[in-house]
């Protein structure tokens, strides 16, 4: 049965936390992140220790450093869809191109336009 033990930690720590599993052998699972229900950016970095998951969750940071240089895709793909998706930066990624959301549909870092249907109905001449 698999187990998640989830484990604080600063912004600081992250790049060292990185090290440390890749030293072990521990691969990263996945990095993923939210806004919690006050509005605070939480990041969590998961990795595998055998039957469990060490979860390593940030919170209150929206600038972390990247560890693409220490898990190289596993984290550059993940870290570039926070970018695109909710705007958290990690410095020393590489975000000159967009991953998936054409640069029409931010207004903005991480904010995707919603438009509603009649105005795209409009737009194309659908009405």
């Amino acid at each position: 049965m698999q187990t998640n033990t989830k484990l604080p930690i600063t912004k600081e720590e992250v790049v060292p936390t990185a090290e440390q599993m890749r030293s072990e052998g521990r691969l990263l699972i996945m990095i993923h992140a939210h806004l919690d229900k006050d509005n605070q950016p939480v990041v969590c970095y998961d990795y595998s220790n055998g039957p469990e998951v060490l979860s390593y969750e940030v919170r209150g940071e929206s600038t972390l450093p990247s560890i693409s240089a220490i898990y190289s895709a596993a984290a550059e793909w993940a870290e570039r869809e926070i970018n695109e998706l909710l705007g958290f930066t990690f410095e020393g990624l590489d975000t000159s191109e967009r991953l998936f959301l054409p640069d029409s549909m931010l207004d903005g870092q991480g904010q995707i336009l919603v438009t509603p249907i009649n105005v795209l109905r409009e737009k194309n001449n659908l009405l």
